[in-house]
């Protein structure tokens, strides 16, 4: 039953699923990552076509969508946004430079069986929630499935196979003590979707969140109240501290990664305020996960990262390639996540 609900539905937040709902999507990801490792071919989307457009740039995100899609016997058409007519919103249009992303969105649903999209940032002007907007707008108007490949708010198919990676290693979460940190990194142009999206995923399993960011680094409000809210109605807990070293002790998963303040782009200010962003970020400098940094978490700790990461910055060499470090199966686990998706939506 909740494959059959899971057709034709759209992907674009994690919050927009059941538990039942995501436990089914991770267990078909399974499925599928076990028989492709035993050379079992399923060909469950022959002949459909998935749209990928993207406005930024993307090794692991583009990638795994048109393995996927081929390994379930489908194909990508990959569209970059500078290539053809960029899809605007009503009242953004401009003659013969954009098309109303409604007769977009209308036509492809017409060629194929599904769009993602991936747009956040210079694309959006930095404005907050106007790329989750243009996505849930692009589904609103498409007759097929949108996948949300990340927007400025959510990344839900990181956050899946963070998700999957914690059970691979673990077998549950639940009494895990599972920690997103921010992290310095001398870019500031870097979405808060990760980090939104991986607590997102955690809180329906148990987990004891900890969410660690120096003043000036918080999250969305709402989504700080569907962590706690969720976490309590599954078992688990939220916390959050300004305090990187008290979250790394006794720590079973740390995620420490960048990303920038929201109280220095719209809507909270007219325009994106970079100069008083980089004071922020160069206050934090020592919020680095290193050696010293993973000596205060469990033996066992798993170091996780979406990639692609700032060496040096966020984290030192010896930790990213040494022995907690999953961040590569986290990068597999895009492509069985993904394949996971298509496959039950489209």
């Amino acid at each position: 039953m909740v494959t059959k609900l899971l057709k034709g539905r759209d992907f674009i937040a994690l919050a927009d699923f059941t538990k039942e709902e995501i436990d089914t999507i991770l267990d078909t990801a399974f499925q599928l990552k076990l028989e492709r490792a035993r050379g079992v071919q399923h060909h469950l989307l022959t002949d459909k076509t998935v749209f990928l457009i993207f406005y930024n740039r993307s090794l692991r995100t583009r990638n795994s969508f048109e393995c996927g899609i081929m390994h379930l016997g489908g194909h990508a058409n990959y569209l970059d946004s500078n290539m053809v007519y960029t899809p605007a919103a009503a009242g953004s249009e401009r003659a013969y430079v954009t098309e109303r992303l409604d007769d977009v969105s209308k036509t492809l649903s017409r060629f194929g069986e599904a769009i993602a999209i991936r747009i956040y940032g210079d694309p959006t002007d930095w404005q907050y929630g106007r790329g989750n907007q243009y996505v849930r707008a692009f589904a609103a108007a498409a007759d097929i499935p949108v996948i949300n490949m990340e927007d400025d708010k959510y990344h839900p198919c990181q956050g899946l196979a963070d998700v999957m990676t914690i059970k691979e290693k673990f077998g549950d979460l639940a009494g895990r003590k599972i920690v997103m940190s921010w992290a310095y990194s001398p870019s500031r142009k870097k979405p808060i979707s990760v980090p939104q999206s991986m607590m997102a995923a955690c809180s329906f399993y148990g987990a004891q969140l900890v969410f660690a960011r120096p003043a000036g680094f918080e999250l969305d409000p709402e989504q700080i109240a569907f962590y706690k809210q969720n976490a309590e109605r599954y078992g688990g807990s939220f916390e959050e501290t300004d305090d990187m070293r008290a979250a790394f002790e006794g720590a079973d998963v740390v995620y420490p990664k960048s990303w920038c303040s929201l109280h220095h782009v719209p809507p909270e200010v007219p325009a994106a305020d970079w100069d008083a962003q980089d004071k922020l970020f160069d206050a934090n400098k020592a919020w680095i996960c290193d050696d010293t940094m993973m000596k205060l978490a469990n033996p066992h700790c798993l170091y996780m990262h979406c990639l692609p990461c700032d060496r040096g910055f966020e984290v030192t060499d010896s930790v990213i390639d040494g022995p907690h470090s999953v961040v590569y199966d986290q990068a597999e686990n895009r492509l069985h996540g993904q394949k996971a998706v298509m496959a039950l939506t489209m």
